[in-house]
């Protein structure tokens, strides 16, 4: 079977659309991240003035521990909140590329089908055996994707589960430890 060039130039126009969306895609997730950083950047600034404001207004050691300790639990959460954002982010990217990686592999599949059905139209005589091995290795290999997609999700459900039990975790240590330290 031949590929005509029609066929191939809108392949190749195809496979350029695939790749500005893509590019597109990954541009939007940098400029979220720089967004994020740049507003973690500002409001660092803003609490270390006012911190070290605070710090200059100290005038014994119990002071100047209780002020470190009301700022353990506030930092670890803004620490949590970051990184749930990058998190985010990053599955959002990834959200993105699999939802183009599962429609090109989806558009690939149904070429695949469709050359082999042409093909098999125009077999030889005696070919079903070789048919037959062709169309079973092309349902496993389809079996064998979709299993592994099923495995990737269900992978990424329990990081993000993880990460949140996590966040859950050194939030309530970091606020028992606040209470500890003003005590």
């Amino acid at each position: 079977m031949n590929l005509t060039p029609e066929q191939l130039a809108a392949a190749h126009k195809a496979n350029l659309e695939t790749l500005a969306g893509l590019t597109n895609q990954a541009i939007k997730s940098v400029e979220k991240l720089v967004e994020l950083n740049m507003q973690i950047a500002k409001n660092s600034l803003n609490e270390s003035m006012t911190n070290a404001k605070k710090a200059l207004e100290v005038r014994d050691i119990q002071q100047l521990i209780a002020q470190q300790a009301e700022m353990v639990q506030p930092m670890a959460e803004k620490m949590m909140a970051y990184g749930r954002d990058l998190y985010e982010i990053a599955q959002d990217n990834s959200a993105n590329f699999a939802k183009t990686a599962e429609a090109e592999i989806a558009a690939g599949q149904k070429k695949l089908q469709s050359m082999v059905d042409e093909w098999t139209k125009n077999a030889p005589a005696g070919s079903d055996a070789a048919v037959q091995v062709m169309k079973q290795a092309i349902a496993a290999a389809n079996n064998s994707y979709e299993t592994s997609q099923k495995a990737i999700k269900h992978a990424m459900e329990v990081a993000k589960s993880n990460m949140e039990n996590a966040a859950e975790t050194v939030t309530k240590a970091a606020s028992k430890a606040a209470k500890a330290a003003k005590k």
